[in-house]
């Protein structure tokens, strides 16, 4: 290994021009140079950042945002001279460090005749990512002297390696007696709080942090919590209480108004944004595909690829293959894959997966095969997904023959069978391949119930619940809501009852899909008011939601009300082909011949959705009984 005369540190402090000449000058170092953040405790090493992010680190912009996103917002550089021996054994314990070598970092690092501070934050840091905190703490208390990155690279070990709880303490504790500062502080520290859930301390913390250092940073973890845990009303507060917004803020705001449903505020912020990253571009296409916008979504792929600086990410072809299976766009998703084929990635495992369940969708098993053959690598994934494909379209004989060819099967690959048998109404073979699973766990019997519960066996589906209940198994939302659609489609409403009772005891009474469950159970057996009451209680509801509420409003003699929900829905969601179809059925019960037309046309010209046969069928029947 060459090592320099001279180190390259970046500090805080000078003006931003000064980027430029830092990032020319980095890359026309030799590739074993350290450099040493001197806020931080990492420690990188160009050629490894040069190999791991080749175009992050040459492309000038993205460089930038690099070092502003690592709390360097006024970076200088400067020369010293030091003893090359100690460099060397710098440069090797971070590299022991990171290949989780510890034994061989510590022992380099006692042998040292002349320690840096660089050195004691190079072995601190390879005992905090390797998760050996009491070292990593025994060192810092017998360090010589500490600077504010000693400090900080301490707090960050309490906070991502500790649990939540004594982890945080530990941190403050350390925060409370740090002599001196600085953004990093502040900000590792709200991550403490913002992880452990501890939000009113979080904002209390946000609320003394020094103006220069609250933004972007320390800004961008307490919206990001905020985020997490569904508060986006208080994520906007803080987006829009901040005076400086990297693309980071930016585009956590626009995932998080995605992920909440809200895609025309998303892309209100999405065009306001000069820069964007994969992951902006990446949240607005899901958010688009996830409402079933699939032409906005890819129109929105079609301009990355025409505009974007940035290359097209793994992530954002997974989301474009799991979205073309999913809406039937064969077209669409035989052009990303050949795309796919032209940068030379078709039969990497991971992309390879997608294609293989997106063909699996399609019920285009046999293309699905053949890149399944082509893939010199499997692993379970790509297993599965094949498997997958077979079941769906009904070949379950070569399923079968699959599932017996895999050296390591996993739960899925159990389940996917039982699922696949049980559709073909084969529910003793279902329990046979039951019995036979080396272990099975809530989502397998979970699996063999609902299999009972599509076959109308209710009695047997009801004989193995107590089973699972006998062998210690707790249910989880989807066992409870497949009961309770037993219940709906047979006499039984004192189980329906039951399960209501239970799903309160497990405290999951307020999951979306035995919410919804419950309002379609109790819809049928003519509790419309029960059914109404538990919809208005839904915190977020989803399609679904609505279409139970709606059906049972219109099955029940409501239709007005129906037709009132349905106006709801269209503000905020996107109708599918079941609500239509629950509306045309309302306006057949109420004879609203007018109404029913307006309807049907509009499905297609308003809200891109393609009428079936059953939506023909109540037309035909609306128009009789005019």
């Amino acid at each position: 290994m060459l090592v320099l005369d001279s180190l390259l540190f970046v500090q805080a402090g000078s003006s931003e021009q000064l980027y430029k000449s830092v990032h020319s000058h980095i890359f026309t170092l030799p590739k074993d140079t350290l450099v040493y953040p001197a806020h931080d405790y990492k420690v990188s090493i160009v050629g490894e950042e040069m190999q791991c992010y080749p175009r992050r680190t040459k492309d000038e912009e993205m460089f930038k945002n690099i070092m502003s996103n690592s709390n360097l917002p006024y970076p200088k550089s400067t020369t010293k001279k030091t003893n090359k021996f100690v460099v060397y054994c710098n440069t090797q314990i971070t590299s022991h460090g990171r290949k989780g070598n510890i034994r061989e970092a510590e022992l380099l690092f006692h042998r040292m005749p002349e320690k840096s501070i660089i050195s004691y934050t190079a072995m601190l840091s390879a005992y905090a990512n390797n998760g050996q905190i009491a070292n990593a703490r025994k060192l810092f208390d017998e360090m010589p002297q500490r600077t504010v990155a000693t400090w900080n690279a301490m707090i960050t070990a309490y906070v991502k390696n500790m649990n939540r709880v004594d982890g945080v303490e530990e941190a403050f504790k350390l925060f409370l007696q740090m002599p001196v500062r600085n953004a990093v502080s502040y900000t590792a520290m709200m991550m403490g709080f913002v992880n452990a859930g501890r939000f009113d301390e979080a904002e209390k913390l946000y609320k003394g942090t020094p103006l220069e250092w609250r933004d972007p940073f320390c800004s961008n973890v307490l919206m990001n919590g905020y985020l997490k845990i569904g508060k986006l009303e208080e994520s906007v507060r803080i987006f829009e209480g901040m005076v400086e917004k990297n693309v980071v803020t930016w585009s956590s705001m626009v995932d998080g108004y995605c992920k909440n449903g809200k895609v025309g505020e998303a892309r209100k912020l999405f065009d306001l944004m000069e820069n964007r990253n994969d992951f902006t571009w990446c949240s607005m296409i899901d958010g688009y595909m996830k409402i079933g916008h699939f032409e906005d979504g890819f129109q929105l792929f079609s301009r990355m690829r025409r505009e974007s600086q940035v290359g097209i990410e793994p992530t954002i072809l997974t989301v474009m293959f799991e979205s073309c299976g999913r809406s039937g766009r064969y077209k669409e998703g035989c052009q990303v894959h050949g795309l796919v084929s032209q940068l030379g990635f078709e039969f990497d495992v991971f992309m390879g997966n997608s294609i293989i369940a997106m063909y699996s969708r399609f019920g285009c098993v046999n293309e699905a095969r053949h890149l399944f053959e082509m893939m010199s690598e499997k692993d379970v994934v790509s297993w599965n997904s094949l498997i997958y494909g077979y079941v769906q379209a009904g070949r379950l004989e070569e399923a079968y023959d699959l599932f017996e060819k895999m050296d390591a099967k996993d739960l899925f690959s159990w389940t996917t069978l039982i699922t696949g048998f049980s559709n073909k109404g084969l529910t003793e073979k279902c329990i046979k391949l039951f019995s036979e699973m080396p272990e099975r766990d809530d989502v397998a019997w979970t699996a063999l119930i609902s299999g009972f519960v599509n076959n109308e066996e209710h009695e047997k589906a009801v004989c193995w619940f107590l089973q699972m209940i006998r062998n210690s198994i707790r249910p989880n939302p989807l066992t409870l809501s497949s009961l309770l659609s037993a219940s709906a489609s047979s006499a039984f409403l004192s189980l329906g009852l039951q399960i209501h009772a239970l799903a309160f005891k497990l405290d999951m009474e307020h999951e979306l899909s035995v919410q919804n469950s419950l309002v379609s159970m109790y819809s049928k057996h003519g509790s419309v008011d029960d059914a109404y009451k538990i919809f208005k209680s839904i915190a977020t509801p989803n399609i679904v939601s609505f279409n139970s509420m709606i059906a049972g409003f219109a099955h029940n003699g409501f239709g007005g009300e129906a037709l009132e929900l349905f106006r709801k829905l269209a503000d905020g969601h996107q109708p599918n082909q079941v609500t239509f179809l629950c509306i045309l059925s309302a306006c057949t019960h109420m004879g609203l011949v007018e109404e029913g037309w307006k309807y049907f046309k509009s499905m297609r010209t308003l809200f891109k959705v393609e009428p079936g046969p059953d939506h023909y069928a109540c037309m035909v029947d609306l128009l009789g009984a005019a």
